[in-house]
């Protein structure tokens, strides 16, 4: 006999829990089935821990120029093993929480391997034994994993991956990240910052090549003058791994074939949506491997739902949580719910954020995206030497680039580099989903002095208004 509830969610990541607690607020019967930890690998493994990491590097590399703030600091080190200890204190403490949260709202947790064995049931493996579970919709937030190269997959001793690279033995003496998305790029920036030699190898001919060619030219030119680096446009066609490093074959951008000694190397080429063994193959369609979805996460199954990294791009956690939020209330709607009004997902209005240092975070259409696509554009910029705010910090390298359309002045992208954007893009996500024009931002009073002021700055400048450069 099988145990019935009204929703049954299969992971419990950024997407899978929020899901889970939105069920629950919304007085369904919910139960969530985890093979690992709770908060998934976010929390446990990802976003938070890695922040917790780069925190460190961050507090190391002022430290480290005390001086330029009128400071003495003597015999600055870096304690590795403690650097870790907090970082896994910072990751267990949000664990416990999302172990709280699940009882505050009276969802049942399963421990154990969930395989779905219909359209909305499914057998969980674990502390329990087998047990036979089923609902009336199921939500699957399975997540992804990072891929590994085919010719040197990750061992853990030289060949890296995030997960790895977040609680190192030892730390490396030269380090080769193949790569430059966000986790290459945060990975790079960190160990930068902890005194090694970084190299970085990207196929594209840019580094993080989602970005605006304006971020990635500006932020290669800051980790370069760091000492990272940069070799884009490149491919590492082989990679030997001994004892004591890894023997890499780099064919440059100009064709030559070089061979360097690493003592580690991150590999942080992309994902796996982990779809495989869990019986959803003969349920829905996929893409490579991602489930694919409507705008609500709905599958072609009726009862059958999808959200998070498992699905298609930007695999992303915030993402995945309001994705978690949109599918529990239109299950809740399809269980008779009238008093709740779901939206689909609107994929432009999804932030990215990289915490590197400096940080880089974007909303909407690059300025190439945006002509590609047919429109005629205004596009400002205001460089961060021209805030007081930002000179005053001793944080004068960024800058704020916004695209509008010139026909309507709907902000089609906005795109920034330097301290503190990752908070700062927030703004420009509320104004693109309240569809703001440049008029309303330009009315806009930003508080002074604020490094926000840059994002004002940035709109009257698209205009020919700008009023400090």
């Amino acid at each position: 006999m099988s145990t019935q509830y009204d929703v049954i969610v299969l992971g419990s990541g950024p997407g899978g829990y929020v899901a889970a607690i939105r069920c629950a607020q919304l007085g369904l019967k919910t139960a969530i089935v985890e093979r690992e930890l709770l908060g998934g690998i976010c929390l446990n493994w990802g976003c938070i821990p890695t922040k917790a990491l780069l925190r460190s590097a961050e507090i190391f590399h002022y430290m480290q120029h005390a001086g330029d703030y009128g400071l003495k600091a003597k015999e600055i080190e870096a304690d590795l093993e403690a650097v870790v200890k907090r970082s896994r204190g910072v990751a267990k403490q949000l664990n416990q929480g999302v172990t709280h949260l699940m009882k505050k709202n009276k969802i049942t947790v399963h421990m154990g391997e969930g395989t779905m064995t219909g359209p909305t049931s499914l057998t969980v493996k674990g502390e329990k034994g087998e047990e036979k579970l089923s609902a009336k919709h199921v939500i699957v937030a399975t997540g992804a994993r990072a891929r590994d190269l085919p010719f040197a997959p990750a061992d853990g001793k030289r060949v890296w991956t995030y997960r790895h690279a977040m609680t190192p033995k030892e730390m490396p003496s030269k380090l080769l990240v193949i790569g430059s998305g966000a986790i290459g790029i945060e990975f790079a920036s960190f160990y930068n910052d902890m005194g090694v030699d970084v190299t970085v190898v990207e196929m594209l001919d840019r580094i993080v090549p989602v970005e605006d060619k304006d971020v990635s030219a500006f932020l290669e030119k800051q980790l370069t003058k760091q000492g990272i680096t940069i070799k884009a446009g490149a491919g590492v066609e082989e990679l030997k791994v001994s004892d004591k490093g890894v023997t890499a074959k780099i064919k440059n951008k100009d064709g030559k074939v070089e061979t360097t000694e690493f003592s580690h190397c991150i590999t942080a080429i992309g994902i796996v949506p982990n779809t495989e063994n869990i019986g959803v193959e003969k349920l829905v369609d996929m893409d490579r491997g991602f489930i694919q979805i409507d705008p609500y996460g709905r599958t072609k199954t009726k009862g059958l739902w999808a959200i998070g990294d498992c699905t298609p791009g930007p695999w992303l956690a915030h993402k995945a949580s309001h994705e978690g939020v949109t599918a529990a209330e239109a299950i809740a709607q399809e269980l008779g719910n009238k008093d709740v009004h779901p939206h689909g997902l609107d994929r432009n209005n999804i932030p990215g954020c990289t915490y590197c240092h400096p940080q880089i975070a974007s909303v909407g259409m690059t300025e190439a995206k945006a002509k590609e696509a047919g429109y005629k554009v205004n596009v400002g910029m205001f460089p961060f030497i021209g805030n007081g705010k930002a000179i005053a910090l001793g944080e004068a390298d960024g800058f704020v680039k916004t695209v509008f359309d010139s026909k309507t002045g709907e902000l089609l992208g906005a795109h920034m580099v330097g301290a503190e954007v990752t908070e700062m893009i927030q703004g420009y996500v509320v104004g693109k989903t309240l569809e703001t024009t440049e008029a309303e931002l330009m009315q806009t009073v930003f508080p002074h002095p604020t490094i926000s002021e840059s994002m004002h700055e940035s709109v009257l400048a698209a205009y020919g208004r700008a009023l400090h450069i």
